[in-house]
């Protein structure tokens, strides 16, 4: 029986074809400057080529946890396992016959864990491309392996599909209103323009797509909010029976960076006459929250015992709150643009989750914006500290795995890393340290996670003496 979770990664020689926007989208591509750097991105992305699904295919013939195996091999050099060693997990996927699978393209996680310890390691995964797939972890201690099969490769086929003939299934309603008229319409990244004429909020300063159905009445100046719409499930009977729960069965380095504990008060001895500017989705608002009730002394936003400035700004759309001002929905680009910036200046950035049910290339517009923004900013004030949240894996639902599916994020996780290779951030490993805690996966991580997490980026900005990176 196969149990257990891992990053998935495959060889980067081997790489195929991005997908092309679906036709509503085709009118807001990526400027040829940005095709050019999403070209540049294949083999990061690359994901193997998994199964054509036919209207009638089997569910017997699909990826079984049940039937799979998992064998830690030899030592290398023979002889007892030591620590320091790295330690080989071969995983066999077969199908509900028990025949081994004979593509890849399967979404695996790994982990070892000590359960005494309250420890745990991410492995790093490889696709054999033939239904054989190996764990690589390095052996901290004496621990157990767990590998979980989060999706068989033909829900990703799904999934794959989804995005690029589906991207509007997740929509967003904007309302107008002046005087004691008030209206209600539809709106997206992409719509289809021949249904009717459309109000184009397309960001002048970094040309972020936003569109809504004109309002009948009212004029695309009275747009007053933004808010969810509803979700658009679209797939067959036998296509769900993929995403069932009970096959989700049991740039900076950061692994040789001395992380310390910080208390409360120690968050308020390092943050002394800082300013800590947040940018992003509610993943990342969760430290917010955590800064702001885990310090000694009334720390607020603003601490004025301490001089201590927090602040959260979630980054424009698309992003999938209950209802907001559109005053208040600002591109993480030009927020960055307004930052003096300085030595007392830490920004942190985390983007991810509001983008899993859109092409790719939606994504990759948003962080070559942020981007260009962050070097901007690093150039104008060099000592700023600058910090990326990446994504992490999550529980998964139905609704889950059809809007914000680990393949998707893992997709957009790729991205984000290559996009900010070479550029002076610090990146906090959020998908790793939910995969290796044995706390359950969740979109919002528990407490104990964001403490970890903040406790990594709390090490960077007051580092003790003998602390170190390795480049």
């Amino acid at each position: 029986c196969l149990h257990g979770s891992g990053f998935a990664t495959v060889d980067p020689k081997l790489s195929t074809e991005l997908p092309k926007l679906f036709n509503i989208c085709s009118f807001n591509s990526l400027s040829p400057k940005e095709d050019y750097i999403l070209d540049g991105l294949k083999d990061a992305m690359y994901w193997p080529e998994t199964p054509t699904l036919k209207s009638n295919f089997s569910l017997n013939d699909t990826s079984d946890p049940d039937h799979s195996t998992f064998t830690i091999l030899p030592r290398s050099k023979g002889g007892n396992w030591q620590v320091g060693d790295q330690l080989r997990v071969l995983i066999r996927i077969c199908d509900f016959h028990g025949h081994t699978k004979r593509t890849g393209g399967d979404v695996l996680f790994a982990r070892l864990h000590n359960s005494t310890l309250h420890a745990g390691v991410a492995g790093h995964m490889v696709d054999h491309l033939n239904g054989f797939y190996f764990a690589v972890f390095p052996l901290l201690w004496e621990g157990s392996a767990q590998v979980t099969l989060v999706h068989p490769s033909e829900a990703v086929t799904v999934l794959h599909k989804l995005t690029q003939e589906q991207p509007d299934r997740i929509y967003f309603q904007s309302h107008f209103k002046l005087g004691s008229i008030s209206e209600t319409t539809t709106c997206n990244v992409c719509l289809n323009s021949n249904q009717q004429k459309l109000c184009n909020y397309t960001d002048i300063k970094t040309g972020e797509p936003w569109f809504c159905y004109k309002p009948k009445i009212l004029g695309c100046d009275n747009r007053m909010t933004h808010s969810k719409g509803r979700f658009r499930q679209n797939i067959n009977p036998m296509e769900e029976k993929l995403f069932q729960s009970m096959v989700n069965t049991d740039l900076s380095d950061l692994h040789m960076f001395m992380v310390h504990q910080f208390n409360s008060t120690a968050i308020s001895l390092c943050l002394k006459g800082k300013s800590i500017h947040i940018y992003g989705d509610s993943t990342v608002r969760q430290w917010y929250e955590y800064l702001i009730s885990h310090s000694s002394g009334p720390l607020l936003a603003l601490d004025y015992v301490n001089n201590i400035l927090v602040t959260f700004r979630s980054h424009g759309p698309p992003i999938r709150f209950g209802s907001s001002l559109v005053s208040q929905l600002q591109y993480i680009a030009n927020e960055l643009d307004r930052l003096p910036g300085g030595e007392n200046t830490v920004v942190v950035i985390g983007i991810w989750a509001h983008f899993s049910t859109f092409p790719i290339e939606v994504y990759v517009r948003r962080l070559l914006n942020i981007r260009e923004a962050v070097v901007r900013l690093l150039t104008r004030a060099p000592g700023t500290l600058v910090f990326l949240r990446t994504a992490n894996p999550k529980e998964m639902t139905l609704y889950e795995a059809l809007t914000n599916s680990d393949w998707f994020s893992l997709q957009r996780d790729k991205a984000l890393r290559e996009i900010f290779k070479g550029v002076n951030v610090k990146l906090v490993d959020a998908w790793d340290m939910v995969l290796a805690h044995h706390l359950p996966h969740k979109l919002h991580p528990q407490s104990d996670i964001i403490k970890n997490m903040l406790d990594v980026l709390l090490s960077y900005v007051c580092p003790l003496p003998g602390n170190y990176t390795r480049s």
